[in-house]
């Protein structure tokens, strides 16, 4: 059974900001790709090359960022990364504009943008865990899930349009909008933070940067979790880029058409986030995250049969949308297992190098499978890359337990915030 949950106020804010800034992202669906190839002409080893760059680099200027905020207030960081973020996007219309804008600029906007998205993303989940009691976890990453999908039902459709109407650029000066709207959202909430406890002594440098790495590779399920989830994600964001070429360019789908095809499928993350906490409630995590995990990976093949016209739309659906229900209930699952199941002194750090290396595992396949694509074709790629995620589901966990992390934690490192060991 489960029961009515009150989050309060300040996740209220925080879940607002981080929809006004979804809805952004939303509308700017895949909009380097489009400015890249509609303004610059990229061919697909370029607009591939375009996403996997700003990840892979992104990536790695953010090694350093999951020490630096494990011991910081977590407030701060989230709207500074917001602003960087908007400062980074609006500099690509101002560019066109301008008439010199350039593919090396985008490049430089993705890799800022990346890295900014990685500290945001550690941070706020160290921050969504001190605001929200463990019980609340699941139905706080139900309502970050479904409000993703409600802004990619939204978006892409009504971004495209805009794009057709009023240019190329148009989405990415309201994505850039929406971050300065949600480092408002952030700042607007009164409640203060309560400050992180200092350490009491220092710790060598290099030690402190792998230890979210240690903590997930010291942890059986969490580890099982990490190279699975690592590979999926890899191997489905390669193929978006080469869709966009494939649709685009190859079979002459026009924008509105494109961000149709995949902005309709995702009422099934509605749908699956929404049920995700009864679903878990009713068949129990670990059946979920294991049936779940593995029927995400079963619909992505359905992608190279992609053709022209009526047809071609209706294959992207209805492969999309099976794809999203699955992956919205494990998603909203899997990110109130991981926030339950982190010490609460390793949570930054935790997170901060599970993105990074997400991203950075994304933006090597996504590279590889441009390289593919150029020496074979964009359908031959998305193909292979269907195959292999069959292949996932065995690296998932047989057994989804919470065993306790390999190795003492360190005396001299203290939890973060020390009312969340109150709360625990």
């Amino acid at each position: 059974m489960w029961r009515r949950v009150r989050l309060g106020r300040s996740f209220g804010w925080l879940w607002a900001a981080y929809a006004v800034s979804a809805y952004g992202t939303g509308l700017g669906f895949g909009a380097f790709s489009v400015v890249a190839i509609k303004v610059l002409n990229a061919s697909s080893a370029e607009v591939a090359a375009l996403s996997s760059s700003g990840l892979a680099i992104g990536a790695l200027l953010a090694v350093p960022l999951g020490p630096w905020m494990e011991f910081r207030a977590k407030r701060p960081v989230m709207i500074a990364m917001d602003v960087v973020r908007f400062a980074a996007l609006t500099s690509i219309p101002l560019a066109y504009w301008l008439g010199t804008l350039s593919f090396a600029q985008l490049l430089v906007v993705s890799i800022v943008a990346a890295a900014a998205k990685i500290a945001f993303t550690a941070a706020s989940g160290a921050y969504l865990k001190t605001i929200v009691p463990a019980d609340g976890l699941l139905v706080a990453t139900s309502r970050f899930e479904s409000t993703t999908w409600s802004a990619t039902v939204i978006g892409p459709p009504v971004g495209g349009a805009a794009i057709g109407l009023l240019g190329p650029v148009t989405t990415i000066v309201v994505d850039a909008v929406s971050y300065l709207l949600s480092a408002l959202g952030i700042a607007a909430i009164r409640k203060p933070e309560q400050p992180p406890k200092p350490r009491t002594t220092r710790t060598r440098r290099r030690s402190d940067i792998v230890e979210g790495w240690r903590y997930i590779l010291t942890h059986h399920t969490l580890r099982r979790f990490f190279f699975n989830v690592m590979l999926v994600n890899g191997l489905i964001m390669a193929t978006e880029p080469l869709l966009s070429v494939l649709m685009l360019s190859r079979l002459g789908f026009p924008a509105w058409e494109y961000g149709l095809a995949f902005a309709v499928p995702c009422v099934g993350g509605l749908i699956g986030s929404r049920i995700a906490r009864r679903v878990a409630s009713r068949c129990g995590e670990q059946t979920v995250l294991r049936v779940c995990g593995a029927l995400r990976a079963c619909w992505p093949l359905g992608l190279a049969f992609i053709r022209p016209g009526l047809a071609g739309l209706v294959i992207v659906m209805v492969t999309e949308l099976g794809l999203i229900i699955c992956a919205s209930i494990f998603n909203s699952v899997f990110a109130a297992y991981r926030l339950n199941n982190t010490a609460t002194d390793r949570h930054a750090r935790v997170l901060a190098a599970w993105s990074i290396t997400t991203s950075t595992s994304t933006a090597v396949v996504t590279v590889s499978w441009g390289l593919l694509a150029q020496l074979t074709s964009p359908r031959a790629a998305v193909a292979l890359a269907g195959v292999l995620l069959l292949g996932t589901p065995f690296l998932l966990p047989r057994q989804v337990t919470t065993p306790e992390p390999a190795g003492p934690i360190p005396p001299n490192e203290e939890p973060v915030f020390p009312g969340d060991r109150a709360r625990a």
